[in-house]
């Protein structure tokens, strides 16, 4: 009972975090206009994806939302990925998506 209390606490707070920080930037986008200055990459929806992830891995003792929300980050821009990896891309990608399944599911079937 006291860790799902824990859990819920920690998932309140990386919530509050979130919305807080989305405010911030939605804020700042309106003073600044980060268009005019090059980096409207900022507040992109799946950069918003990425904020989520990285607060809720930080804030929350059960890393799982975390780490999903990651993953659909990195789905989603796959295209990116694989450019920054460049050649590498083209075996270590699909490679590690591999190992990735392959562990999910034996801690899965535990």
């Amino acid at each position: 009972m006291a860790t799902k209390a824990i859990n819920n606490k920690d998932t309140c707070r990386a919530a509050a975090v979130f919305l807080t920080l989305t405010g911030i930037i939605y804020l700042l986008d309106r003073w600044i206009d980060f268009a005019d200055c090059g980096l409207a990459w900022v507040t992109q929806k799946d950069t918003m994806l990425l904020y989520a992830s990285v607060v809720f891995l930080w804030f929350k003792s059960d890393k799982s939302v975390g780490i999903i929300l990651a993953g659909i980050w990195l789905i989603q821009n796959i295209n990116l990925v694989t450019e920054l990896l460049g050649q590498m891309s083209s075996y270590l990608l699909p490679t590690s998506l591999l190992a990735v399944g392959v562990i999910f599911y034996f801690i899965s079937s535990k």
